[in-house]
């Protein structure tokens, strides 16, 4: 099997790796690369700075405005903008619901929508989870009433990613209630401005502002917000699902982790003669970290190769989602320990906070933000689960 990229390809690279190391702002690169939350307007520019080259909706077809990339073009893409250490695209817009608008959305809709997403100008962020509705998301029961031509919005949403940028939340809520708990869940677009609408701070234990819970009273929005048929959220989320799932495998970001690893490793931080990549346990861990992003590559390519058909990636996306989560849990357990290295000498009465090294504080953060990988998008249990069944038919 050969895995090597054309020439054309390749030359494809060199014109995105340039456009990162020359035009892309180098400020919010270097914020990211130290591990330092962006600001609204942070987050914005830099993704407007993708939408301005028509990259930002990188893997959407050009009749909607995409670049029209081959598999192969997006893939390189990703890899190079994570090597870069540009901030991964908010996924909400561009990943998740730009695709959903331009396959089920009426012609006004996409008018009205995709515009926006495509050049960065304005952030979306998903209201699935409710406090009594995660990994069993049938189970939620936030409401949208219809009368006289618009939804009464009400309920509670729950770690919800990005909201605290977004000007748009797209939402399932329970429209009717039907036999089977997925019948009569509808999918809803609903500004973040509108009355009613409250958005709470969730601060995680890595100390960072990602998540927020979101709070709807009496929040009224059109009918026409509504994506597709009533009672038909369900379906819609299910694909999108699909590539959210997908997302999650960032090969490049993962790779840049562990050469970061090896180059902390082959120091002699502790000013002896001591190097933590001499030690035979940590190297064979660091080398199966790397077999390991190896094997999920191959994995994201042959789910990429089914969305090269034009298809959604399926059940099967379920299977990129517990290798990405488990392998980047993996790297970042090797950063915690590469942490630990220090902690010792560290604790000494004549150690002073100068001597943490700079990356200690952001490795740390990673590996507890690391954590809740394998629970939010749908835990890896019930990925497991929809493997078992859906997959592979038991």
């Amino acid at each position: 099997m050969n895995l090597d990229f054309s020439p054309e390809t390749e030359a494809f690279r060199l014109r995105v790796r340039e456009f990162f190391e020359t035009e892309f702002p180098k400020d919010i690169i270097a914020k990211n690369r130290a591990g330092e939350a962006l600001t609204t307007e942070e987050v914005r520019r830099s993704e407007m700075a993708l939408g301005s080259k028509g990259w930002l909706a990188s893997a959407w077809p050009a009749e909607y405005g995409g670049p029209g990339w081959s598999i192969e073009e997006q893939y390189v893409f990703d890899e190079e903008l994570e090597r870069a250490g540009v901030p991964t695209v908010t996924p909400m817009g561009v990943v998740y619901v730009g695709p959903v608008i331009y396959t089920f959305a009426s012609e006004a809709q996409k008018q009205k929508w995709l515009p926006g997403i495509r050049d960065g100008s304005v952030g979306w962020a998903q209201g699935y989870s409710e406090p009594g509705a995660g990994s069993d998301l049938a189970s939620l029961q936030f409401s949208a009433e219809l009368k006289d031509g618009t939804y009464i919005l009400n309920g509670h949403k729950i770690w919800t990613s990005a909201a605290q940028h977004a000007d748009w939340i797209f939402l399932l809520a329970r429209t009717s209630r039907g036999e089977k708990k997925q019948q009569g869940i509808s999918f809803i677009c609903c500004p973040l401005d509108a009355p009613g609408v409250t958005v709470r701070p969730i601060i995680t234990i890595d100390g960072k502002h990602v998540l927020n819970e979101v709070l709807f009273e009496d929040v009224e929005v059109p009918e026409g917000h509504r994506i597709g048929e009533e009672g038909k959220g369900w379906t819609y989320s299910q694909y999108l699902l699909g590539f959210e799932r997908t997302s999650y495998a960032r090969i490049g970001g993962k790779r840049a982790m562990l050469r970061h690893i090896r180059d902390i490793a082959r120091a002699a931080p502790d000013g002896g003669n001591h190097r933590l990549i001499d030690e035979p346990g940590f190297a064979r861990k660091v080398t199966e970290a790397e077999m390991a992003v190896d094997g999920l590559e191959m994995t994201v390519f042959r789910i990429l190769s089914a969305l090269s058909a034009g298809g959604s990636p399926g059940d099967a996306a379920s299977t990129v989602k517990i290798l990405a989560t488990t392998t980047h849990q993996q790297i970042t357990e090797l950063m915690l320990e590469m942490t630990a290295f220090h902690a010792q000498a560290f604790g000494k009465a004549s150690a002073l906070p100068s001597d943490i090294p700079p990356y200690a504080a952001p490795d740390v953060a990673a590996y507890f933000g690391g954590r809740a990988q394998s629970i939010y998008g749908g835990t890896n249990e019930i990925q497991r689960n929809i493997i078992a069944k859906k997959v592979l038919g038991i």
